[in-house]
């Protein structure tokens, strides 16, 4: 486990990816939505224009209404100032819930796009990366920017729109104070790159460490894991290592959230002085009695009220800087080419009238990474409705050979056929509804036992399923379960025994109705008495298909139409169980 580590600091190449995802991608999320926002922005807009008016009137009031006791003017003024609240308030509350439905969707097809892209990669791949790191990028990361997604577009629309309306307003009452408010802009603009880019760094690695603390949650507190530190006796230390990297999220998300808090603060400071500022230039005797009463409380309510959209729009800057890194993490992800794709025109077959005719031509394959390959040349041919065994040591390819049959892997040379169809020419669901695999590993789901079945077919009805499990001989047992298929089968199935999930397996395979069967040494782990139990049932599921079976113990493939010895990726030999045995080859030494 990889958590106990300190997570690493993003090296200049991942530092240099996140400073180049392209904004315009990021804004083609939400071209779908363009309608919607333009009426956001247009409700935006107006919502700034009639807000512009509150310091005019206030300084009518100032000026005109209390100097003169007109009370009529001031009646209508200050109703006017209400209806400019009430207005506005009104306009916020809309764009708000437009701006928020459009940020959620974004999310929701963010979380979708991404679960069905990985659903479509190799098994390399999650066989390379740890699993907590995927739900990581997933929850942590896409939670991550929420906030970027759900309101930065509309913040930036908020404040540019209302820093320029006040501006406008600003010039309109005294060109001459406008000077002194803008004086600050530039060392503002320049403060938020700097502070924005400290936060990108510390959020990437704030996600990193995140992703660790996924993967000790995932790998330690699983059935497996829980059961591994207690025969281990490791659980102080993992408890241990595990706080460790609490620990230092908790470090990098304080330096996350204080990063530049002191600059920041420093502007405000000055954005506050500036009143003051106002305030005296107004009393300079160059200035004296130039500008009325009105006109700087109406200015210095505009130009504070300026510095809130500044400061917001600085806010949503460094926010959108700093989520570069979590949008290159997603990207990253949505980037990964797909290994095993459905063809862009797939074959035209019908897959409830194949035969199930299968035949390896001279097919090779090679993992990544290994210098020698799993799978050499291989010729085998398995009539329809025919079984296949295949024998050899570990490591002479046998599974690999499965694998491909079943496209979790393409060749690198040669081809498999089904009836003279190349499956690389098959839509992977019809591939899929065509070959079953039932290996030694039976993953279930925490759910019902009903439920773990109907995965396999969705639209299964009740009846469908219980003859199912009559077939594979574990209807009896399931029924005496204290809820029968209602059941919750529990973690990973941990509540069964190995025989038990093997016949699950097997009814979930019966239900789908494969023409070509792969048993990868489905029953290596059994006891003899269960092993026989689940041999009756996999000759049940194997009857009129083509069959494939893997094993270590000989005795379950000796009545095999065929047997295949491989070593290093090659069959070097082939024929039945008694013509092997006269042989006295690889075979007969394996028997003996």
């Amino acid at each position: 486990m990889t958590f106990g580590r300190h997570a690493p600091r993003p090296t200049a190449a991942e530092r240099e990816q996140a400073s180049h995802v392209s904004l315009r991608r990021i804004a083609a999320l939400f071209t779908t939505y363009r309608w919607q926002l333009l009426l956001v922005t247009a409700i935006i807009v107006a919502s700034s224009a009639v807000a512009m008016a509150s310091p005019f009137l206030l300084r009518a009031v100032i000026d005109t209404a209390l100097p003169q006791d007109d009370l009529r003017l001031l009646v209508l003024l200050t109703a006017g100032m209400l209806a400019v609240a009430v207005t506005t308030a009104v306009f916020g509350i809309i764009q708000t819930w437009i701006s928020t439905r459009i940020g959620q969707q974004v999310m929701h097809r963010l979380r979708s796009d991404v679960f069905t892209h990985l659903q479509r990669q190799s098994v390399g791949f999650f066989t390379r990366t740890r699993s907590g790191e995927i739900q990581s990028r997933i929850t942590n990361d896409i939670g991550g920017m929420q906030a970027v997604v759900t309101s930065t577009a509309t913040s930036i629309a908020t404040n540019l729109t209302t820093a320029v309306a006040t501006v406008a307003a600003m010039v309109a009452l005294s060109w001459q104070l406008s000077l002194i408010s803008l004086l600050v802009m530039p060392p503002a603009v320049l403060l938020t790159r700097k502070v924005a880019s400290m936060r990108r760094e510390l959020t990437a690695r704030r996600q990193q460490e995140l992703a660790d603390m996924n993967v000790a949650i995932e790998e330690s507190l699983s059935i497996s894991g829980i059961q591994l530190s207690k025969t281990l006796g490791t659980g102080p230390f993992l408890a241990e290592r595990f706080a460790a990297s609490s620990k230092r999220v908790t470090e990098l998300e304080l330096r996350s959230e204080l990063a530049g808090r002191w600059r920041m603060a420093m502007m405000s400071v000055v954005f506050a002085a500036v009143p003051a500022v106002i305030y005296l230039a107004a009393g300079l005797p160059a200035t004296a009695g130039k500008i009325s009463i009105g006109t700087v409380v109406a200015f210095t309510a505009l130009q504070t009220g300026l510095f809130r959209p500044l400061l917001g729009l600085m806010s949503v800057g460094i926010s959108l800087t700093s989520s570069l890194a979590l949008f290159a993490r997603i990207f990253e992800y949505l980037d990964l080419p797909v290994e095993i794709a459905d063809p862009a025109i797939p074959a035209d077959i019908d897959p409830a009238r194949l035969a199930g005719h299968v035949r390896f031509e001279h097919v090779s394959f090679t993992h990544p990474g290994s210098p020698l390959p799993a799978v050499d040349g291989v010729d085998l041919e398995i009539p329809a409705g025919t079984s296949l065994a295949l024998v050899g040591q570990t490591g002479s390819g046998k599974s690999t050979l499965a694998a491909l049959m079943a496209r979790l892997h393409d060749p690198d040379a040669g081809r498999i056929t089904i009836d003279d169809v190349d499956i690389r020419t098959m839509a992977l669901t019809d591939l899929a509804s065509v070959v079953g695999m039932v290996s030694q590993e039976t993953y279930l789901l925490h759910t019902t036992v009903r439920e773990n079945l109907r995965y396999a077919k969705p639209g299964a009805t009740d009846t469908e399923i219980e003859q199912a499990a009559s077939d594979a001989q574990i209807h009896k047992a399931i029924l005496a379960l204290p809820e029968g298929y209602e059941t919750m089968v529990g973690s990973r199935g941990h509540r069964f025994s190995g025989g038990e999930k093997q016949r699950i397996a097997i009814a979930r395979t019966l239900l789908r109705n494969p023409k070509v069967l792969i048993l990868d040494e489905a029953t290596s782990a059994l006891d003899t008495r269960t092993e026989r139990a689940v041999q009756e049932a996999f000759d049940r599921l194997a009857a009129g298909r083509t069959t494939i079976t893997i094993a270590h113990r000989l005795s379950t493939v000796r009545n095999a139409d065929q047997i295949a010895v491989l070593d290093a990726g090659r069959v070097v030999e082939h024929g039945t169980h008694q013509s092997l045995l006269e042989r006295r080859g690889r075979y007969a030494a394996l028997a003996a």
